[in-house]
């Protein structure tokens, strides 16, 4: 899949982002949130979730828990039947309390907008950490989900499949100024258009510049 060259690749990229822009002139982030702590929170109820489930439950939630220390304290099995909708309930609470005390004690109950910092938190990975600097810290990163993953393959773009080696890829080929509305730009063209079992390439907006297009 991989066989041009890292210009041509650079090439590819600037045009998927100019046209993705037209075809999807709303592309921001899905989550409801108000800071870093809300949207630590919904990125890891988002996991195996959609993110309109996520926004249904989190009113509620962020209403009742304000701080890392609210969190910290709640009471484990309440707190699983306030997130239950999301799936994965019980570990997804986990996460999310654990995650707050180690805030409370570590960060004075700030969401630290560091990368090394962010992936030492429980239920915290590289994507979920990019996800947080991106849009609450302005700080640039290529978030890999499932739908980057799939878009970005299919696009030639990466031809690995480990999440973060796949960052690295995109790094290359992606400007890093571009790098928070490349993955939004990604992210709902995969939710729009280029789904997981039958892409539909014929309305798709990038399907000229995409070496796995079906015939059109």
């Amino acid at each position: 899949m991989m066989r041009e060259s890292l210009e041509k690749r650079k090439k590819r990229a600037s045009q998927a982002i100019r046209l993705l822009r037209k075809a999807i002139p709303e592309h921001k982030i899905a989550l409801h949130f108000r800071n870093p702590l809300e949207l630590l929170v919904a990125t890891i109820l988002s996991a195996q979730c959609t993110d309109k489930r996520v926004n249904m439950v989190t009113p509620a939630l962020f209403r009742k828990y304000k701080t890392a220390n609210d969190y910290a304290e709640a009471d484990l099995k309440t707190f699983e039947q306030e997130i239950r909708s999301t799936g994965f309930y019980k570990a997804k609470a986990k996460s999310i309390t654990n995650c707050a005390k180690e805030l409370a004690k570590r960060f004075s109950g700030k969401v630290p907008n560091r990368m090394e910092d962010l992936a030492t938190l429980p239920g915290v990975g590289r994507k979920t950490a990019n996800v947080i600097l991106g849009n609450a810290f302005g700080i640039p990163g290529i978030v890999v989900d499932t739908h980057m993953k799939r878009v970005s393959f299919r696009l030639g773009f990466t031809d690995k499949t480990d999440p973060e080696k796949i960052e690295f890829d995109l790094n290359e080929i992606i400007p890093q100024k571009d790098w928070v509305e490349f993955s939004h730009l990604m992210i709902w063209h995969g939710r729009l258009t280029c789904f997981a079992r039958k892409p539909n390439c014929k309305t798709c907006s990038i399907n000229k510049i995409c070496p796995s297009r079906e015939d059109i």
